[in-house]
């Protein structure tokens, strides 16, 4: 019997790490870089805000398996829904007579991100009572780990410095 994400999630998750999503994604530069990420560099935006608010969030470093688990957890999810989904909002934004169907395109992609943090909200650890600037290190850190040193790591700058300007806890 194969049992589905929909068996093993509890009835609902916390949503800190949505709430946390929709902020930061509003922040200067953020949304820019988060979808340059994606497109020129094939990084998950949902995976790339997870490392930030595990870190934000006081929930710590992660390591690379927790890392692998949470890539592993989300890709048939993210091929099979989430990709095609983009992929027929963007082909339909360019028909000049279906802003309808791109608006409930918009939506229904959106749902279906929203799924994808509801999982990986229940990957992560519980928040301790780390200071402002451990927070940041940490999630500076998770950031480094998903991306690498490497051209995405440049173009995270505007991640980086809403990260650092982060203030309380999230």
């Amino acid at each position: 019997m194969v049992v589905s994400w929909a068996d093993r999630l509890p009835a609902a998750t916390t949503g800190a790490f949505w709430r946390f999503s929709l902020d930061f994604y509003r922040r200067p530069g953020v949304a820019t870089a988060c979808l340059d990420l994606q497109d020129r560099f094939g990084r998950d935006v949902n995976l790339l805000l997870f490392a930030c608010w595990v870190g934000i969030s006081g929930r710590g470093r992660l390591g690379v398996a927790d890392l692998a688990k949470a890539e592993t957890s989300l890709e048939p999810w993210r091929r099979t829904v989430v990709e095609p989904l983009r992929a027929l909002r963007r082909l339909v934004k360019e028909e000049a007579d279906a802003a309808e169907l791109y608006a409930a395109l918009e939506s229904a992609e959106l749902k279906a991100e929203r799924q994808s943090q509801n999982r990986l909200e229940l990957l992560a650890p519980e928040a301790t009572a780390a200071d402002r600037q451990m927070r940041i290190a940490d999630a500076l850190t998770n950031l480094t780990l998903y991306l690498g040193r490497g051209a995405a790591f440049g173009a995270s700058a505007p991640i980086r410095i809403a990260l650092e300007a982060a203030v309380g806890p999230t």
